[in-house]
């Protein structure tokens, strides 16, 4: 979505780690983008030009004086190209040509002139990645408005542990699709503070039992990604770890329903937009146990648990609601409308998104979701059956009345 028909410039530089680029290209190809592929020499020593020709579908620049097209200069419109320019592997060499003007191959040359937004990948060593040259010349690249991932730590090349090791892919597509999307979609949401909530909270009844409901998060993922997508800074208070980390979220593990009100608390007087999409357990116990629970008695067939109410965070918010937008979620096993209706006022919410999670294949653990959702001023928008991010993208759409065009 975000990346369908962008124009990316991949710049490999001779590291070992220049075969991983390959699964890069391929991703970046699978979620709908252009690619095309600049190599230095060195990076030819490590794999084929030909093998990210095919993987690129697209011809691959190595020689700085290979001008086959007459009526082009080819690094110039290599550079004009581009939309997008992700360098990697970025070796201590190709670091610090950039950062002091040096162009003296096809890939310092051609970056140079690219006036897009660049994305800068380092991997090597860690010794030379913790010199304080290479460390300079980053801060210079970061100062002149480049865009740098840092490294990740783990086992080197060398066969030791360090920092130094090229990020994953999927943390570098992660990073490339927020870049993207300052470039797609409308910053509606610049420089607002987003509160999402996402995932079932969880209400221990001793230290390795728990009650809890089917709630995934990925929902309220959705919602918090598509927000940051939107420029807004984003505080993700969930009960789930398993989401990768996002540029501007920043996501706060919790667990029961009061923890969540709590760390919701500490974020509410600043935020413009509060996103409720965790599914909050109404109840918890009592009095959890210090320690595991036994059977005491082998025949007997009844335990009884003393629940208690647990706060009712949206309506809690909405009776102290100011400057904020607040964004319920209802879901619901029948009279959704009906019920979703009287959630939207007796919480004092703005928005009420309602959806039907009996039906079958949408709504929890589910990647697609189909939605109702209810303006506090009588506007009704209903979306059919779509992947949960599309949906993010459409719901956001409608609270902020601004044209996102998500698909």
């Amino acid at each position: 979505m975000v990346l369908t028909g962008l124009r990316i410039g991949v710049m490999m530089t001779g590291g070992i780690a220049a075969y991983k680029i390959t699964e890069l290209v391929r991703q970046l190809i699978k979620k709908g983008a252009q690619v095309r592929v600049m190599m230095t020499e060195s990076a030819t020593q490590f794999i084929s030009p030909l093998t990210m020709q095919v993987l690129s579908r697209s011809n691959v620049i190595v020689d700085t004086f290979d001008e086959n097209e007459a009526e082009h200069v080819q690094h110039i419109h290599y550079a004009d190209w581009c939309d997008l320019v992700v360098l990697a592997p970025a070796t201590a060499n190709i670091i610090g040509k950039l950062a002091n003007g040096i162009a003296d191959e096809i890939v310092s040359t051609t970056l140079l002139a690219v006036t897009c937004p660049k994305l800068i990948v380092p991997a090597m060593n860690s010794h030379m990645y913790d010199h304080p040259a290479v460390q300079r010349n980053i801060e210079v690249l970061i100062q002149d408005g480049n865009h740098m991932m840092e490294p990740d730590t783990g086992f080197l090349a060398e066969g030791y542990e360090g920092k130094g090791r090229l990020p994953e892919i999927e943390a570098i597509v992660i990073q490339i699709e927020s870049m993207a999307a300052s470039i797609v979609y409308p910053q509606v949401l610049q420089d607002q503070k987003v509160i999402i909530t996402a995932g079932g909270t969880i209400e221990r009844v001793d230290p390795v039992r728990y009650i809890s409901n089917d709630s995934s998060g990925k929902m309220g993922f959705a919602m918090a990604r598509f927000a940051a997508w939107l420029g807004a800074e984003v505080e993700l208070i969930t009960s789930k770890a398993n989401f990768p980390t996002i540029p501007k979220v920043n996501a706060h593990l919790i667990e029961s329903a009061s923890e969540m009100y709590e760390k919701v608390l500490l974020f509410y007087e600043d935020a413009d937009y509060v996103v409720m999409s965790a599914a909050v357990s109404d109840y918890r116990v009592a009095n959890p146990a210090d320690q595991k629970l036994k059977k005491k008695n082998q025949n007997s067939q009844k335990v009884v648990w003393e629940l208690v109410e647990n706060p009712d965070i949206l309506a809690s918010l909405g009776q102290k609601k100011d400057k904020q937008v607040l964004i319920g979620f209802a879901a619901e096993t029948q009279d959704v409308m009906k019920y979703a209706h009287d959630k939207l006022e007796r919480k004092n919410a703005d928005w009420m998104v309602a959806n039907d999670v009996s039906e079958a294949g949408i709504g929890f653990n589910s990647d697609q979701n189909k939605v109702t959702i209810i303006g506090r001023d009588g506007r009704i928008e209903r979306l059919p059956v779509m992947d949960k991010l599309v949906l993010a993208g459409r719901i956001w759409s409608v609270v902020t009345n601004q044209e996102i065009d998500s698909e």
